[in-house]
């Protein structure tokens, strides 16, 4: 019997305001109790999953993939407040690239068609994206659970084995918690019959909210936070147990003592799961060219007519800089690239659209400067090419073009109409608890006079002398912040330690102001995507689930 232990049921900080497991400390905390891999499941999203997979490969510890997404009860399209606003929830983790590539797929159509409330999955997405998944029957929030708990054990078994149906013999697995709520041991009694009598396996997991046990307090200031309640609040939302942690092994043992096989299970599913991403494929968008030509040869006619117009009687060594650059551009693959953001500028300028004449590395480019994406001549400044783009180092090209403020909504729509809707998306950003913020947060769920939140929080200074700016280095270099952490007042003293805590926690959404992908192929055959609205039509626009660097390495380029 192995004594390994996979944990499949976690949540990040980037289950927003709902975890407190920070990627770097949870993988940290899973090598140090001897386990070989850990899985991340944040709710409804994939936001962490290119973050979680590096640190876990970077501290030796195998990455699963997966989400917890939420199940409409009908359609994932019908949205009536009457029959539509509870969801389930099933865990899904990915065995190998079709199944990460499905769980793309159904995580964003759960948001681009199915947001209701929460982003929600159907029946009919299970059954057309199960390839290459494993699922399990969630927490007591699942709908084979939530059957038991009204005492309705054929629509359990019902709901069961149609799961088994969608993924498979051996891909579906019955899950067993216990924080000590009185419903689990109730459910899993049941679930444990439903086992033996249908013949699913059961796989014991702990649904993970925070890294240590002794996080469960920080861990409810938090969904004070995103609940807009206090600690005090009678009626608010509340976890019933402290027991919701990364646990041992061992730990978990001495709660399912009943169904070894259930511990077991964990490690046979985490054998199942391996994907390995691909960091150095890079994905350029297609660029149709005139009959005739070529991307290169395309781009090679639009440079030396450029050239004629940028120069007078260009001189040999001019022209042997434009050939080597083209030369550079075409053996790393940057053609297309080059073509797409010439075109949305040719655009721009023939419909009088205001546009920069450039700024950044790209100004060292005399590729750049003949297609007029930049009005600086690197020939007359003594710009180094390299410093934009360099053979010997391979680097993504970063143009930045600069729109007038009425203009550059034009330009994305023309950009979306002309490379299709499905295959243009905005950059999704993240929003971290900053120093004055996390105090100000902390304060109102304690229920700190307002004054003295304002007080506490303009003792943080702008900056501190060869120091990161953080509230750990504020409070050695501030003495009233020292005095604020010592304070007799428990509740001056817990807003600074669970300030300290939550700073730099994810803290929500936004969208990149500028930052857009072009895609190739359907922009979720690569990434997931969430919606948020266009503030100038009002309509919903995609925004991708992965930030602009991790964008880079899964080999999209931004624009």
């Amino acid at each position: 019997m192995s004594k390994d232990f996979a944990h499949l049921h976690v949540h990040t900080e980037y289950s927003l305001l709902d975890g407190f497991s920070r990627v770097k400390n949870l993988i940290s905390r899973a090598k140090e109790l001897n386990m070989s891999s850990v899985a991340i499941t944040d709710h409804g999203c994939m936001f962490g999953v290119i973050d979680f997979y590096k640190e876990a490969k970077k501290q030796g510890i195998k990455p699963i993939i997966g989400c917890e997404v939420y199940t409409a009860p009908r359609s994932l399209r019908d949205k009536d407040p009457n029959y539509d606003k509870r969801q389930g929830h099933l865990i899904l983790l990915a065995k190998n690239m079709d199944g990460y590539k499905n769980l793309i797929k159904m995580v964003s159509t759960s948001y681009v068609e199915g947001f209701y409330y929460k982003p929600r999955v159907d029946i009919d997405e299970l059954k057309k994206y199960s390839d290459g998944i494993i699922a399990l029957s969630a927490c007591l929030a699942g709908d084979i659970s939530q059957a038991l708990m009204d005492r309705n054990y054929e629509k359990a078994k019902n709901i069961a084995l149609q799961y088994r149906d969608i993924f498979g013999e051996g891909n579906f697995y019955l899950e067993i918690q216990d924080h000590g709520l009185p419903e689990q041991k109730e459910v899993n009694a049941a679930l444990v019959k439903l086992s033996k009598e249908i013949n699913i396996p059961l796989v014991a997991t702990n649904d993970i909210h925070y890294v240590n046990k002794e996080d469960s307090k920080i861990h409810d200031v938090l969904m004070c936070i995103q609940m807009g309640k206090t600690v005090n609040d009678p009626n608010r939302m509340r976890f019933g147990s402290d027991e919701f942690y990364l646990k041992s092994r061992e730990e978990m043992e001495e709660l399912f003592p009943y169904a070894p096989e259930a511990i077991d299970n964990t490690v046979k599913i985490a054998e199942m799961c391996n994907i390995e991403f691909d960091f150095n494929t890079i994905h350029l968008p297609k660029y149709d060219v005139p009959e005739g030509y070529t991307p290169d040869t395309y781009l090679r006619e639009l440079c030396f007519k450029g050239l004629e117009e940028r120069y007078d009687n260009p001189s040999q060594e001019i022209i042997d800089r434009l050939n080597y650059e083209l030369g550079v551009i075409e053996k790393m693959g940057y053609v297309e690239y080059f073509l797409i953001t010439w075109d949305f500028i040719n655009f721009s300028k023939e419909n009088n659209i205001m546009v920069g004449p450039g700024r950044g590395s790209a100004a060292g480019s005399i590729v750049a400067y003949t297609l007029k994406i930049t009005d600086i001549d690197p020939i007359k400044y003594s710009l180094l090419f390299e410093r934009f783009l360099n053979p010997e180092r391979v680097s993504m090209p970063d143009i930045d073009v600069d729109f007038d403020d009425d203009g550059r909504g034009e330009v994305l729509r023309w950009v979306t109409n002309k490379y299709g809707q499905e295959k243009v998306a905005h950059i999704i950003t993240y929003g971290t608890m900053a120093t004055k913020l996390a105090i100000k947060d902390v304060a109102r769920v304690q229920k700190l006079p307002l004054s003295e939140s304002d007080r506490l929080a303009k003792l943080v200074p702008d900056k501190i002398p060869d120091k990161k700016l953080n509230l750990r280095n504020a409070i050695e270099y501030v003495p009233e912040l020292q005095a604020a952490e010592a304070s007799s007042d428990p509740l001056v003293r817990d807003t600074i330690k669970y300030a300290k805590m939550l700073e730099g926690n994810v803290r929500g959404t936004g969208v990149h102001a500028c930052g857009t992908i072009i895609c190739r192929d359907d922009i979720t055959d690569w990434v997931p995507v969430s919606t948020a609205d266009d503030k100038e039509t009002g309509e919903k626009m995609l925004v991708t689930q992965y930030e602009g660097s991790v964008i880079e390495d899964t080999g999209l380029i931004k624009m």
